[in-house]
């Protein structure tokens, strides 16, 4: 499969997953109308990437206190992060001042950033600053802090010190999971605190956050999606978080793939 690109019926497989909570393969080879032959394969693939848990006779959610392996999120979902972040782009005008933290899609926003001039940008993310920096009108400012091996994020409270030190005019933050409920999660502790400290201090909040994240179990609680300015996605949401999003003020911004 061409960079772990999900076909249709694995993406509905995911889908089922996360809203069930577990599956047996003869529960999804009867749900899709396929042989559980081809059902193994394709939950084969989909746990070999880390998206699903084997257990004999079928498969659960991963774990709630492990993130997939950063690899493997860059390459999931691709198309998807990319619209989003044009989108994002699109959004942030030359001279603004903005943080961007930790995530593969926020390595998108930086990469659609690229064009721009004159960006003020803190980040505790060393694979934005060292894209960014590349680009000479802009002035990057990096947290310090822990670095993680696995994704070259910093962490800690020299980071949280850092942002807190600013108030800039939007904050591009991503996210490991989203409750039908607007509640927003993730894995790392430390890595929400600075993300946390982000939402305080940024005039204008963005999230970037495609379908994937809908309903996934992370263990930590960063906040509720009502904290954020604006969600951009891949595809409307269900109607459940489309409410709950509604309601809260927030501006949704779905970059589909024709191009809305």
């Amino acid at each position: 499969m061409n960079e772990l690109e999900l076909n249709p019926r694995q993406q509905q497989l995911m889908a089922q997953v996360r809203k069930d909570g577990f599956a047996t393969v003869e529960a999804l080879a009867s749900r899709f109308e396929v042989t559980p032959q081809t059902i193994r394969r394709d939950l084969g693939t989909l746990c070999d990437a880390g998206l699903l848990r084997r257990y004999h006779g079928g498969v659960s959610l991963p774990s709630s206190v492990e993130n997939v392996a950063y690899a493997t999120r860059q390459a999931l979902q691709q198309d998807e992060k990319r619209r989003i972040a044009t989108m994002v782009a699109e959004h942030i005008p030359d001279d603004a001042s903005l943080f961007i933290n930790l995530g593969t899609t926020n390595e998108e926003v930086a990469r659609a950033l690229m064009n721009h001039s004159g960006l003020r940008v803190i980040t505790n993310n060393l694979n934005v600053a060292i894209m960014l920096s590349d680009n000479p009108s802009f002035e990057v400012i990096v947290a310090g802090g822990i670095v993680r091996g696995r994704d070259h994020g910093v962490t800690g409270q020299p980071a949280i010190d850092l942002v807190s030190q600013f108030k800039v005019d939007f904050g591009v933050i991503g996210i490991s999971g989203i409750e039908p409920d607007g509640t927003l999660l993730d894995f790392d502790l430390q890595e929400v605190r600075v993300a946390q400290a982000i939402i305080e201090h940024s005039r204008q909040v963005y999230l970037a956050a495609d379908q994937s994240k809908l309903g996934r179990n992370a263990l930590v609680r960063l906040g509720h999606v009502s904290s954020v300015g604006a969600w951009f996605t891949d595809r409307a949401p269900p109607p459940e978080i489309a409410a709950v999003v509604a309601e809260a003020g927030v501006q949704l911004h779905v970059a589909d793939a024709r191009g809305h």
